[in-house]
């Protein structure tokens, strides 16, 4: 039988959250979790430095791409996420927090929580 090679996670979980936060204020924000449309990706590219190719994600017909955004300002995409539902159960294939989320000098820490 073939040995499969183990790949591990390269991030960590700092904190579960509910909710967009703030970490320097600890200011909470409501958030909005949908399904994104093509014109949602137009700034979703590696050049505006997205580490995945999200258009291509988008266009898998048998996986759903939500984003995260703060309510009332669904323009700026704080995360996205793509999942597959399969018969037993949710595949998670790519998640991704926003450029301007990433590193120690974030200014908002997002979580996508899904069901």
């Amino acid at each position: 039988m073939k040995q499969r090679k183990k790949i591990g996670l390269d991030f960590e979980v700092d904190k579960l959250t509910n909710s967009i936060e703030n970490i320097i204020t600890g200011d909470s924000f409501p958030t909005d979790i949908t399904l994104i449309i093509n014109a949602d990706l137009k700034g979703v590219t590696k050049k505006n430095d997205w580490q995945f190719d999200w258009k291509l994600e988008f266009k898998q017909p048998e996986r759903d791409v939500y984003k995260l955004t703060i309510v009332n300002n669904q323009t700026v995409i704080q995360g996205l996420i793509s999942i597959e539902i399969k018969s037993d159960h949710v595949y998670m294939h790519l998640v991704e927090s926003a450029p301007f989320n990433k590193g120690n000098q974030r200014f908002m820490q997002a979580f996508l929580v899904i069901w």
